[in-house]
């Protein structure tokens, strides 16, 4: 090459020229397709990168494909699209892709739209090209049907729809959890509600209110403070007051007293501090203040030690005294007929010779003596018990035929009994009242009780005229002297063979007593030689012989063992021709004789039955009969609720005022209420 001439280009500058040529002549072709004014190519021009569609996965392909997609086109509206790309070895090559060629994914957008479209664009999808176009190949080899596959999509949480499916479902089944829970909730709530209820129902209301403020079940500890802390001042009162007047100190004994009659008042019957008066805090203030000078001036740690001391004495004292005169009030209260109770008697006997009910004879006779029926001794004064009795008895009866009723009662209140039943016969049933005076063979000549009853012991110890005029000196024995220990009526259950001669079995059943079952099955129980069917009331140390027998008696002792187990009376079935076999009656004539100075035992049926029978009683299951009802507020309500028999044995009869209150409907359900003798004499439930 010689000196001044221009270097000749090179052949990589050439390259560069071509395809700078290429590259015009590409745009001015896309130029002219362009410039076409047909409506496809103006929707081309709006052309916007796919976003991905949740509907297509979720079934929905056809709809969204007929309003969106790009593959619904015909091929003679078709137009290329032009690619550049970069090959593996870096030479940029051009490619060409139809319309028809495209991934279904693909939409068409509306700019219109692209405010709302923003709210989707989570779900944005990039199909990229560049990805999908491998080195060499034509964009034709993705028309093979098989392009979705190989287009890869970009989804912004980089979760695939089987992903998002299955989350949706998730949830679903957490939102129906949750439904299924709440509901539960409402449920147990509901229940919980209705036994709260429930319950409220059993509560004993015997009991007025809480009589001591330190009961572990206050239920608010913190709301009677004021008033526990004013009791504590009347307290510490009372002992520097007792020591003041002790030293003379008149001026601060007078203050103390009047601060402690002032607080008294204050306090008055209230149990709690919402139920103080408003002046009360001012009182507690202005005690503390006398109280601090007592403490400076009067404080002498042995001499309130003592003062204390002699307090509590008293107080004890006062307490003894209090419940002697609690257990007089209890047995005066379950002894005194209430006044609608006598009307009841007195109204019945006056209409039974009134209207000429006298002179009715009893029916079915025959039945009072035949031993293949169920019969039942009831001996009793209480026309309103006697009749709950026989009202539940007949009412579970399977077969109410075939049940005869044999009531026994005192000649004061044989035409009321006896009244009651002929206007208010039981159902089928045969009921035979009779009047203890007619049994001319029960006399002091062969019974012992009555023969007792004649003695000059007895009149003194029941009658004599130094009886005791106070609580105190007649406390001793208190329950003891109750007038039906007195009554022939309790004692004649020993003599059921002469009262029922041509009975085989008899059921015995006290008038506090409430029958739930049919007890015809105690009749096939076999006594096993036995005289007495019974069950029991033993429960470890409580309720056995040396409960109820004098053991330091040798006759006691040397008969009878200490733990054994004692039975109720109230609901017994008797074999009557074993009783006769073995001379029941005469061993209980002979215990009684012994017994005439009560060093056995005290008055009273059930010792001298548990003598009598000691060793001659079945023990019948504890279904058959639950006692306490009339004492015991705390017994099993399942218990009581599955007995055949629940017996109200105790000073709390339910026709008292006395009764426990949540045990009253057992027994007031079987009273006749709408009867018009019971509504003029003004029972009521």
């Amino acid at each position: 090459m010689e000196a001044g001439e221009k270097p000749f280009p090179s052949f990589h500058f050439l390259q560069i020229l071509i395809f700078i040529s290429l590259m015009l002549c590409n745009l001015a072709f896309v130029k002219a397709n362009v410039s076409n004014p047909s409506p496809f190519r103006r929707e081309f021009n709006e052309f916007r990168p796919l976003y991905y569609c949740e509907r297509c996965l979720a079934g929905k392909v056809q709809d969204t494909a007929s309003a969106t997609g790009v593959n619904n086109y015909s091929d003679e509206q078709d137009i290329d699209i032009i690619a550049t790309y970069s090959d593996t070895s870096g030479a940029i090559r051009i490619s060409r892709v139809k319309m028809r060629d495209l991934s279904a994914s693909w939409v068409w957008e509306n700019p219109m739209d692209v405010h709302h479209d923003q709210s989707t664009s989570s779900e944005t999808v990039v199909d990229s090209f560049q990805s999908g176009i491998r080195s060499g190949e034509n964009a034709e080899h993705y028309s093979d049907g098989h392009q979705d596959d190989r287009i890869p999509y970009l989804y912004n949480s980089s979760m695939s729809p089987v992903k998002r499916m299955r989350q949706i479902a998730r949830k679903e089944r957490r939102d129906l959890r949750t439904a299924q829970l709440i509901q539960q909730d409402k449920e147990t709530d509901n229940q919980m509600a209705q036994a709260a209820i429930e319950r409220s129902k059993s509560l004993d209301t015997t009991v007025k209110r809480k009589y001591n403020i330190w009961r572990r079940d206050f239920v608010h500890p913190h709301s009677d403070s004021i008033l526990k802390l004013m009791q504590d001042q009347m307290i510490m009162a009372k002992a520097y007051a007792s020591i003041a007047k002790s030293k003379n100190e008149s001026e601060l004994y007078s203050a103390l007293m009047a601060h402690s009659n002032a607080s008294q008042i204050a306090v008055g019957e209230a149990h709690s501090d919402a139920e103080l008066h408003p002046s009360a805090l001012d009182q507690a203030k202005a005690m503390g203040h006398i109280l601090s000078r007592a403490k400076d001036k009067l404080y002498d740690c042995d001499i309130v030690a003592r003062t204390f001391r002699a307090m509590v004495q008293s107080t004890e004292d006062k307490v003894t005294a209090m419940r002697k005169k609690t257990a007089f009030l209890i047995q005066l209260a379950a002894k005194t007929i209430p006044k609608r109770l006598q009307c009841l008697p007195l109204q019945l006997a006056a209409d039974y010779y009134i209207q000429g009910y006298y002179s009715k004879q009893d029916l079915d006779k025959e039945k009072l003596e035949d031993p293949s029926l169920y019969h039942y001794a009831i001996f009793s004064d209480n026309v309103l018990a006697t009749s709950v009795v026989v009202n539940s008895t007949v009412l579970h009866a399977k077969e109410p035929e075939k049940h005869v009723f044999h009531v026994v009662t005192d000649k004061l209140n044989f035409a009321a009994m006896r009244m009651w039943f002929l206007v208010n016969p039981p159902m089928k049933a045969t009921i035979q009242v009779e009047n203890i005076d007619d049994f001319k063979w029960l006399n002091s000549s062969y019974c012992s009780v009555l023969r007792q009853l004649e003695s000059a012991r007895t009149k003194e110890y029941y009658f004599k005229v130094n009886h005791p005029t106070t609580v105190s000196a007649g406390e001793d024995n208190l329950k003891y002297r109750n007038p039906k220990y007195l009554s022939m009526l309790n004692h004649l259950r020993f003599y059921l063979p002469e009262v029922y001669p041509k009975l085989d079995k008899i059921l015995f059943l006290d008038d506090d007593i409430v029958v739930q079952k049919d007890l015809t099955p105690l009749w096939s129980v076999d006594l096993q030689g036995m005289v007495n069917g019974a069950v029991e009331t033993c429960k470890e140390s409580f309720h056995r012989f040396d409960k109820y027998l004098n053991f330091s008696n040798p006759k006691i002792s040397e008969n009878f063992d200490p733990n054994a187990c004692g039975w109720a009376f109230g609901m017994n079935i008797f074999d009557l021709k074993e009783w006769k076999k073995r001379n029941i009656t005469g061993i209980y004539h002979r215990w009684q004789d012994m017994n005439e100075d009560r060093t056995l035992w005290k008055l009273g049926s059930l010792p001298p039955g548990l003598i009598t029978f000691y060793n001659l009683t079945y023990p019948l299951d504890r279904g058959w009969h639950v006692l306490g009802l009339g004492y015991d507020p705390a017994l099993n309500q399942s218990e009581i609720e599955n007995a055949a028999v629940i017996h109200y044995n105790g000073n709390y009869k339910p026709w008292l005022d006395l009764a426990v209150s949540k045990y009253n409907s057992y027994w007031s359900r079987y009273v006749m209420f709408d009867n018009h003798y019971l509504q003029f004499c003004d029972i009521r439930q």
